[in-house]
């Protein structure tokens, strides 16, 4: 990105702000088409990566419930889908972690615990859910700032285009505004089929990418 289109190495991508052109990217003047052109390259490059990617997606209209805990939620299914991937019942070895960048890590500590000492599953064969405590988690989400890692980086640009996905494909909402004149429901759909080599195809029956949508 340093070559092709003048981005400071050290300057960390945020691809919401990227994409519509804000602070502190609007300074370097980078047009729309290499805006486009810089994501496709990204998209290319997790595409190759050996990994497993599994997007959790709370739609916010369909959220009754004033009570309703979004951050709660949305990390409760996200670590419940990945001890699921990494099935514990013929992989008891199988252990992992969560990296978060800063602000919310106290409420997500609480969650975490919560579940590794009561978690309920709802069940794919019946009305009730079953009790399946986490058990592969081995320490309490840890921070990194998100400048100082690529990983989160990285999961910042699938989260996005995820979200935008959502809007225009399972919402049937306009895109955000201001993104560049390129950029149309198409070549979303094109950033999820490229991103896929690297999607957890599995996590869910219900979409093509395997995103999870609650509630």
């Amino acid at each position: 990105m340093k070559a092709s289109i003048g981005l400071p190495i050290k300057t960390e991508f945020h691809t919401k702000a990227f994409l519509l052109n804000k602070r502190p990217f609007r300074t370097l003047a980078i047009s729309e088409a290499d805006r486009v052109s810089a994501v496709d390259q990204y998209c290319d490059l997790v595409a190759q990566l050996d990994c497993r990617i599994i997007s959790v997606v709370i739609v916010k209209p369909r959220i009754t419930n004033q009570a309703y805990q979004v951050l709660h939620n949305a990390l409760k299914y996200s670590v419940q889908r990945i001890e699921n991937d990494l099935d514990p019942a013929h992989h008891p070895d199988a252990r992992f972690l969560v990296i978060t960048d800063p602000g919310r890590i106290g409420k997500m500590r609480r969650t975490t615990r919560q579940i590794q000492r009561i978690n309920y599953i709802p069940s794919k064969f019946g009305p009730f859910p079953y009790r399946r405590e986490i058990k592969g988690l081995i320490e309490d989400p840890l921070q990194k700032e998100s400048n100082q890692s690529y990983f989160i980086q990285t999961s910042d640009l699938v989260s996005y285009i995820t979200y935008i996905y959502a809007t225009s494909h399972v919402m049937g909402r306009p895109l955000p505004g201001r993104l560049p004149r390129p950029i149309d429901p198409q070549k979303v759909l094109d950033w999820m089929n490229w991103l896929s080599p690297s999607l957890n195809l599995q996590a869910s029956s219900k979409d093509p990418f395997g995103a999870m949508f609650h509630p």
